[in-house]
């Protein structure tokens, strides 16, 4: 389940990118969400009912939805200039910033093995961006800014995990996407060509696709087992960004991405948890 949701995600990002060639991001991501949410209320709704919606937590899944909203307005303009491997590596520095943000905002302890691994993590995004180079760009704070979103999102998540059944969550995930990208829909409207409709289309399909495989995949189980498989999503990223776009990653941006999975997985694996203890991975 969660090599396939990397593959889903693999043709979300690299489909969004292909098609900001012809029309602006927000609209993009409008079509995106609002994708995600016809099929939840195609698939689920006749099942569900009002369960669908119903919610002891209505500010945290608004909060939740937004964050994630924010990534992906985020990621979708940071591959629109940037090559999706890059963008890619620098969004997996989430996990090392939810460790981060877990301290702050959770109390929960680090130990010094983890506190080296994340800055030897953020290390690596130099290798990437290099600055002073031209992969140095406006661009990079948006991939910096998917990560940092996506991290936060992670921790609400965690919040309002027992709250509400993860279909519920899934619905306001798209919901909310949908109506907030719809009030910027207008200033940014351009009518689809008739062999694009298709494409706009699998965005939808494509993100609600690999979320539900992820929230299946965590009902069986944890995420830290998970974990490696989902930094599979850069291996896969990294055939499409060539196979579609003609994208080689250099010997320097290759080094500064092991680096940033290395110091991923040891803040999963590299040490002995409590049993209630969580880690943060790649595919949460």
């Amino acid at each position: 389940m969660v090599l396939a949701m990397t593959l889903c995600f693999m043709v979300l990002e690299t489909t969004a990118k292909w098609l900001s060639r012809f029309y602006p991001v927000p609209m993009l991501v409008w079509c995106r969400y609002a994708g995600h949410l016809l099929l939840m209320l195609l698939c689920f709704a006749p099942r569900l009912g009002s369960r669908l919606v119903r919610t002891a937590q209505p500010a945290g899944q608004l909060s939740r939805a937004t964050l994630l909203l924010g990534s992906t307005l985020c990621n979708f303009g940071a591959v629109s200039f940037l090559p999706l491997a890059e963008v890619k590596a620098i969004s997996f520095v989430s996990p090392l910033l939810v460790t981060v943000f877990a301290v702050w905002l959770l109390g929960e302890r680090v130990n010094r093995g983890r506190w080296v691994a994340i800055l030897v993590g953020f290390g690596g995004t130099l290798f990437i961006v290099r600055p002073g180079s031209a992969m140095l760009s406006p661009a990079v704070f948006l991939a910096l800014g998917s990560a940092f979103c996506y991290s936060l999102y992670q921790i609400m998540t965690r919040r309002i995990s027992t709250g509400d059944d993860p279909l519920t969550t899934l619905f306001y995930t798209a919901l909310v996407g949908s109506v907030f990208m719809s009030f910027m829909l207008p200033y940014v409207w351009r009518t689809p060509e008739l062999r694009h409709v298709p494409l706009l289309l699998l965005l939808g399909v494509m993100g609600m696709g690999g979320h539900f495989l992820l929230i299946r995949a965590l009902a069986i189980e944890r995420a830290s087992a998970l974990s490696p498989f989902g930094y599979s999503q850069l291996l896969w990223i990294t055939v499409s960004g060539f196979v579609v776009f003609g994208d080689v990653p250099d010997a320097r941006s290759v080094t500064g991405m092991a680096i940033i999975v290395a110091a991923g997985l040891y803040v999963a694996w590299g040490h002995r948890y409590a049993r209630e203890e969580e880690p943060e991975s790649a595919i949460e």
